[in-house]
């Protein structure tokens, strides 16, 4: 178990919020089932990810208060939570788009508070995007267990063990992980090297914005449009972009809303307008919510 020392930190959600549904969310190795009222995380730390922070999120009215194990800044770790939750943007303004919207206004009546919750950093989306492709969500979520439990820390976070993933150091020197076929080896190395070139780093990302960014991702073995779309939008935090490639969601657009035939791409990003600049979390909450619409 990894030696921790406390902090805490509060962390306003401006706007509607609700930390169950992020808990709740079931996005890349999170398969939570229940919510006791802690949502618990263990991740690299941005600007460092030789170092772990282990987290403990309680949600008190409108704000979040953050309790950080570990020997990093919780500064910056309290940042990194506030991007994951999806709070370091303005919250107010997506309520608004519901009442603009009626569509977008009943899946957050369906779904109160909710939220993208995201990768903990692009290092991590990258490491899952190796390990969980071509194979069922549950197997990569095992993988990745498997990975942390073997070369990376643990916390204990209010009475349970999560653990984090393994630091770039660590995955370079990888040679083999039970169920997981040889070839992914070399691309798990490739994101070690990067992420310690610097390369993975959120603010770099950012600040080359998600078209650049996301062909910068695609460099890294193994790493095509989709999962370059996954590791840049799903982790560094872009509310603003519309992923044109996924089928399901356009599908459910076209259901919410009563088009009849299939939209061209220029057809949906014009459409997509009335969703800026929230485009992003409108698809992520027509995805996430629709079937909760009877």
């Amino acid at each position: 178990m990894t030696k921790t020392t406390t902090a805490m930190r509060t962390i306003p959600t401006r706007g509607p919020f609700s930390l169950e549904e992020l808990a709740l969310f079931g996005f890349g190795h999170r398969a939570e089932r229940d919510f006791d009222g802690v949502m618990r995380m263990a991740f690299r730390v941005d600007g460092d990810l030789e170092s772990a922070a282990g987290v403990e999120v309680q949600q008190r009215g409108d704000e979040l208060d953050v309790t950080v194990l570990g020997e990093a800044d919780p500064d910056a770790v309290a940042r990194q939570v506030a991007r994951v939750l999806s709070c370091d943007h303005d919250g107010e303004g997506f309520a608004a788009l519901g009442r603009r919207d009626p569509v977008i206004g009943a899946l957050q009546a369906a779904a109160p508070g909710l939220r993208p919750a995201l990768f903990y950093s692009p290092y991590e989306a990258a490491v899952w995007s190796v390990i969980s492709a071509r194979r069922a969500r549950p197997q990569g979520i095992r993988l990745r267990a498997t990975l942390n439990a073997a070369h990376g820390e643990s916390f204990e976070l209010a009475g349970q063990t999560v653990t984090a993933l393994p630091p770039p150091s660590a995955l370079a020197s990888l040679t083999e992980l039970p169920g997981l076929p040889a070839d992914r080896i070399p691309r798990l190395h490739a994101i070690a090297e990067a992420a310690a070139a610097g390369d993975l780093d959120v603010d770099r990302l950012v600040g080359l914005g998600p078209d650049a960014a996301m062909q910068a991702v695609q460099e890294l073995p193994g790493i095509g449009p989709f999962y370059s779309a996954l590791i840049v939008v799903r982790a560094c935090g872009f509310a603003d972009v519309l992923p044109t490639d996924e089928a399901r969601s356009r599908q459910t657009v076209h259901d919410l809303y009563g088009i009849s035939r299939p939209m061209t791409d220029e057809e949906y990003a014009s459409f997509a307008d009335r969703w800026k600049p929230y485009r992003t979390w409108a698809v992520v909450l027509i995805r996430a919510a629709a079937h909760r619409l009877a």
